[in-house]
């Protein structure tokens, strides 16, 4: 079990950096974190802040250096990469306003001195949401990116002691270009997950990429990795920490699909087990942060520290460490522990509340009490629980993305899969009630069911056991699938006879639906049920 504590300026001598996204803060060894540059209320940051493990100060060190352009260091940016080798913190790219970024620095922390190096040797190509990660002592993989016109795809090799970058030619299947993703050296092996690819889909792909390791005289490939367990959404945005035997995810964002023009935020806590080669979710005692994206999250010890992120409104300048049960800060919740879901204990006073709720609502719902009745629709959500069926299982969701990519567009066979489910999701976005066909309905309802029961485990850490348990006492809804019109209701003037249920699934507390939706001659109504039920 691991628990989330927020850190407090009583927590930490001297001034803590001020809130930003799209930052990086990079370990030194095993003294120290440097945080560099981000965004701030649309003004790119190049100031440094310094945190210093072992005395809990932060400080902003008083650098030196000397650029091409006269400037100490590197101007303001967000969005660049930045890896540490030993005492030397290596800074490429990222943007600054609408303009991306190609030059080159270094700095020395044990002087707090600056190095432009964009005059030595050919560079990668200007870009941003790169992702880069330390291999071994000496040099640096860097993946991908956006460079303002274009997804990018291509590796390049940094040696640090001569300073040059090289381009690795790789051979066989690649990954779909993409940018907002992460990267990161497991031993041999460079792991990139996720991104936002070509043509703007976000991807929950995992690859590994061999023949970093000059020793091991391999012949540079990529590997898609299809790994069992409890897989992360499709994001970007996110970070991924290692620690010890598993990475950690944590965050990000992706889209919301048909269902809505806004971007989903995470903040759940995903982890790859290297030993057993599958994601978990790893256990949450307590409420998570907020949901963010362009955060950052460093390993230092046994503990992690989250500094700072974006929701899609506001820019955190917040600070929590995620601590395992046996640490001391994580004792006031192992022997307290919050209560994300209800037990019976809590339960009486919640079940008033929902009794009032329910009474007050009751002539709102006697139209559908009404419908229930004609069409003999039993309330009981007794039954089989939770049966979320994944994109790739829905044949009917896989189908209709074939036709609809046949019709449209022509793509290779890379990432065909994430191409159907967003072409899928944007024809239902843009489509209006009355143009959805019939056959459509089975594969949108599963849709919708799998898309609101994701966005309730990522705000929850929870699992579907979890919520599952949690339906009771809780109010819960049903898709009902009406069709074959015969019969007029008071509401609805050419109802039918009761389908099918689609199942059980959460929504916002007290939400109710009710939508008709004309295919041809006949009438198809979609009553999301709300039912209220207690121990």
């Amino acid at each position: 079990m691991h628990y989330w504590v927020k850190a407090s300026a009583s927590d930490f001598s001297g001034t803590l950096p001020q809130p930003r996204s799209g930052h990086t803060a990079v370990p030194i060894g095993k003294s120290k974190v440097v945080v560099f540059g981000g965004l701030l209320d649309k003004k790119f940051l190049s100031d440094i802040a310094v945190y210093d493990i072992e005395n809990k100060l932060w400080f902003q060190p008083e650098c030196t250096g000397n650029g091409s352009d006269g400037q100490i260091g590197p101007s303001p940016r967000a969005f660049h990469v930045a890896v540490a080798i030993d005492c030397h913190m290596f800074i490429f790219g990222g943007r600054s306003g609408s303009r991306r970024l190609g030059d080159f620095w270094v700095l020395d922390t044990d002087i707090w001195q600056w190095s432009e190096l964009t005059s030595f040797g050919d560079l990668p190509s200007p870009r941003d949401f790169s992702a880069a990660s330390a291999i071994g002592n000496r040099k640096i993989v860097m993946y991908g990116g956006w460079d303002g016109k274009k997804w990018l795809s291509d590796v390049y090799v940094l040696d640090t002691i001569s300073l040059e970058w090289m381009e690795l030619s790789v051979t066989g299947s690649l990954p779909p270009p993409r940018c907002g993703h992460s990267a990161t050296m497991v031993e041999k092996r460079l792991l990139v997950f996720g991104g936002r690819g070509g043509g703007g889909p976000i991807m929950s792909d995992l690859w590994a990429l061999k023949g970093l390791i000059e020793e091991e005289n391999e012949t540079p490939g990529w590997t898609q990795l299809k790994l069992p367990g409890q897989a992360p959404t499709p994001r970007c945005g996110h970070t991924v920490t290692s620690g010890g035997h598993y990475l950690l995810l944590f965050g990000g964002h992706g889209t919301g699909g048909w269902l809505s023009r806004y971007d989903i935020y995470y903040n759940d806590c995903i982890i790859l087990d290297r030993l057993s080669a599958q994601w978990k979710r790893l256990p949450i005692g307590n409420e998570s942060p907020a949901a963010r994206a362009y955060h950052s999250l460093t390993h230092i010890g046994s503990r992690y520290l989250l500094f700072g992120g974006f929701d899609g409104k506001l820019t955190y300048g917040d600070m929590w460490w995620l601590v395992p049960e046996e640490d001391p800060i994580a004792k006031q919740f192992v022997e307290s522990p919050p209560k994300n879901l209800p037990d019976n204990k809590g339960m009486a006073a919640g079940n008033i509340d929902i009794q009032s709720a329910f009474k007050e609502s009751q002539r709102e719902n006697s139209a559908i009490a009404e419908l229930q009745r004609r069409l003999g629709i039993s309330v009981s959500l007794s039954g089989p629980g939770l049966q979320i069926i994944d994109e790739s299982e829905d044949k009917d969701f896989i189908e209709l993305g074939s036709r609809l990519i046949e019709e449209r567009v022509s793509i290779n066979e890379q990432d065909l899969l994430s191409q159907k489910i967003e072409m899928v999701r944007d024809h239902w976005r843009k489509s209006s009630p009355n143009s959805i066909p019939l056959k459509e309905l089975g594969p949108l309802l599963r849709d919708y069911q799998r898309l609101v029961t994701r966005h309730h485990l990522a705000n929850s850490g929870s699992d579907f056991q979890s919520i599952e348990s949690w339906l009771s006492g809780k109010e819960a809804h049903k898709f009902y699938h009406l069709k074959n019109v015969s019969q007029g209701v008071p509401w609805c003037p050419k109802a039918s006879r009761f389908a099918r249920v689609w199942g059980t699934f959460m929504h916002a507390k007290g939400e109710k639906f009710c939508q008709a939706i004309d295919i041809e001659e006949n009438k198809i109504v979609l009553c999301l049920e709300l039912s209220v039920y207690m121990q």
